[in-house]
C-alpha cells in the first residue's frame, strides 16, 4: 500500500489531510451546536454549516475509495487531487477577505482559524499533487 503513495511520506501527508477533512465534517455535521458556539455564530447558520460539512464528507469518502479500496489506487484520479486543491485555495483566498479585509458579521470569537487551517490545507494538497504526479496524472 505505501508504494501506491510514493513512500511513507506522502500516505502520511494523505492521512493528515484527510483525518483533518474528516474532523471539520464531524464538527460542523454532528457537532454543530459546539462548533456554531467555537466561532460565536447563531444557531440558524446550523443548515449552511452543515451543508458546509457535507462538502468534506465527500471528498473523505472519495479519499478513502481513492487511497485504499480502488482497484487501480491513485492512476488517474488527477481531477479529484487537483479539486480538492483548488478548494482548499479557494478556502484560504476567502478567509483572508473574510477575516482581514470584509470582517462583516466578526464577533469576539473570530478567529485565524479560517486562514490557518485552510492555509495549511492547500500546502498539503499542493504536496500531494506534486508528490504523487506520476500516478495521479496517468
Amino acid at each position: 500500500m505505501i508504494e501506491k503513495f510514493n513512500g511513507i511520506f506522502y500516505l502520511i501527508i494523505f492521512l493528515v489531510h484527510f483525518i483533518v477533512f474528516a474532523v471539520y465534517a464531524y464538527q460542523t455535521v454532528f457537532a454543530t451546536k459546539k462548533f456554531l458556539d467555537k466561532f460565536g455564530i447563531d444557531d440558524t447558520g446550523a443548515g449552511m454549516t452543515r451543508f458546509f460539512g457535507s462538502l468534506f464528507i465527500g471528498a473523505v469518502a472519495m479519499a478513502i475509495w481513492v487511497g485504499f479500496i480502488r482497484p487501480d489506487g491513485l492512476q488517474g484520479t488527477w481531477a479529484f487531487f487537483n479539486l480538492v486543491f483548488l478548494q482548499n485555495l479557494s478556502a484560504f483566498v476567502v478567509g483572508i477577505y473574510n477575516i482581514k479585509i470584509n470582517k462583516l458579521g466578526h464577533t469576539p470569537q473570530t478567529s485565524n482559524e479560517g486562514i490557518i487551517a485552510p492555509g495549511i490545507l492547500t500546502l498539503l494538497s499542493a504536496i500531494l499533487c506534486y508528490g504523487l504526479a506520476d500516478k495521479i496524472y496517468i
